[in-house]
C-alpha cells in the first residue's frame, strides 16, 4: 500500500487523525523524492532518500539533485523531525542533509546522477558511498580529482579530503548501509554501454527494489533485467516486495534506436509481465506499487512528457501494477500491494 502524508485541520481531520491512530502503525519504506526528473532541468535531477519505518536516518538513492529537493520536501512537511529548533545550529536543509542522510547508493555515475553529491559535498558530513566498482572508479578517477572538483572521497589523486569512504560492492553481495538500519544487495543494469545498477534494500525481512537506468533486455541484448526479474519474483509472491522505482524516460514514440539505454512504457510493461511470470502468479502484481522515475521532459509546446507516458503505461498495463510518479518534494510510505 501506498501512503501520502497528507496534513488534516479541523473536526473532520482530527476524527481522521484519531482512526488513523486506533489502527496498528503500518511497516514498510518511507520514501522521498528529491528529484525526478530525466534531465534538461539541473534542480530536478534523479535522487530519492529511502528509510525503513523503523528508523530514522536515510539513504540516498543517487544524487542528481539534493539541496532544491530537500527545500521542496521541507515545504510539503516530509521532514517534520527537521524543526529549526532542532536544526540548530545548522538550517532545516542542512540538518536534513548532513544528519539524517547517513549513505549513498550510485547507481552509476552519468553526471545527472551524481550532480547533487558533488555540488554538497564541501558542506556534507562523513558517510559512506556504495556503488559497483566501475562506477567507484569513475568517482575516484573522473570527478574527485582536483581537475574536474576537489577529491572529497578517501581514494584516489591527491589530497584525499575523506568526506566520503567510496564502497565497493560486488553483484549481490549482502551489506550493510552505513547506519540505516537496512541492509542491501546490488544488481548490474544494461545502459547502453555503462554498467548501472539496481540496489535491493532490506529490512525485518521487507524489501524494496531502486533502479537506476536501464534499458530492456530484448534491446540492450542482455539478461541483466531476467536475472533480477527471478530475484524478485519470490519476494513478490511472499508480499515480502513492498514497492520499485523505476525509469520510463521516453513515450512509445521513440525508437529502440534513439532510446540509449533507456525504457519507454511499453517496454516496462512487457518486462514486467516477465517479473509476474516468475512469481508464479499471474496476479501477483495486482495493486503493487511502482514509482516511474528518470521522465526526460519535453521542450515541444503543448506536450508534457509525464502526462504522455502515464497515460501509455496504464493504457498498456497487463499486470495490474499501481503507476506512481512522485513528483519532486513529494512523499510517500509503501508498504505492499495497494
Amino acid at each position: 500500500m501506498l501512503t501520502k502524508r497528507i496534513l488534516w485541520c479541523g473536526v473532520v481531520g482530527a476524527w481522521l487523525l484519531y482512526g488513523l491512530l486506533a489502527l496498528p502503525a503500518l511497516a514498510g519504506f518511507q520514501v522521498v523524492a528529491l528529484g525526478s526528473g530525466g534531465g534538461l532541468s539541473g534542480d530536478n535531477l534523479p535522487a530519492y532518500l529511502i528509510r525503513h519505518e523503523r528508523d530514522t536516518g536515510y539513504v540516498a538513492l543517487d544524487a542528481g539533485s539534493t539541496l532544491p529537493g530537500i527545500a521542496k520536501a521541507l515545504a510539503q512537511g516530509a521532514f517534520p523531525e527537521a524543526s529549526a529548533e532542532r536544526a540548530a545550529p545548522w538550517t532545516p536543509q542542512g540538518y536534513v542533509l548532513r544528519e539524517l542522510i547517513t549513505a549513498y547508493f550510485i547507481s552509476h555515475p552519468h553526471l545527472d546522477h551524481v550532480a547533487g553529491l558533488l555540488l554538497v559535498a564541501p558542506e556534507d558530513s562523513r558517510k559512506p558511498i556504495y556503488t559497483l566498482a566501475s562506477s567507484a572508479e569513475t568517482l575516484r578517477t573522473h570527478y574527485f580529482n582536483w581537475k574536474s572538483w576537489p577529491n572529497f572521497s578517501d581514494a584516489g589523486q591527491g589530497q584525499r579530503l575523506g568526506t566520503y569512504r567510496i564502497h565497493s560492492v560486488r553483484p549481490a553481495q549482502r551489506f550493510s548501509l552505513g547506519n540505516s538500519g537496512m541492509s542491501a544487495q546490488v544488481y548490474p543494469l544494461s545502459h547502453a554501454g555503462v554498467t548501472s545498477a539496481m540496489i535491493l534494500l532490506e529490512r525485518a525481512g521487507e524489501y524494496f527494489a531502486y533502479f537506476g537506468d536501464t534499458g530492456a533486455d530484448s534491446v540492450e541484448q542482455s539478461n541483466h533485467l531476467d536475472r533480477i526479474w527471478r530475484r524478485l519474483g519470490p519476494l513478490l509472491a511472499s508480499g515480502a516486495l513492498k514497492g520499485m522505482i523505476i525509469e520510463t524516460s521516453f513515450s512509445d514514440a521513440v525508437p529502440p534506436s534513439h532510446l540509449f539505454g533507456h525504457l519507454t512504457p511499453r517496454l516496462l510493461n512487457q518486462e514486467l509481465v516477465q517479473l509476474a511470470r516468475y512469481s508464479g502468479d499471474s496476479a501477483a502484481l495486482q495493486g503493487f506499487p511502482v514509482v516511474i522515475a528518470h521522465i526526460k521532459p519535453s521542450l515541444r509546446a503543448g506536450e508534457t512528457a509525464e502526462q504522455t507516458i502515464m497515460a501509455q503505461l496504464a493504457a498498456g498495463n497487463r499486470s495490474g501494477v499501481r503507476f506512481h510518479h512522485l513528483r519532486q518534494g513529494e512523499h510517500a510510505l509503501f508498504s505492499g500491494r495497494e
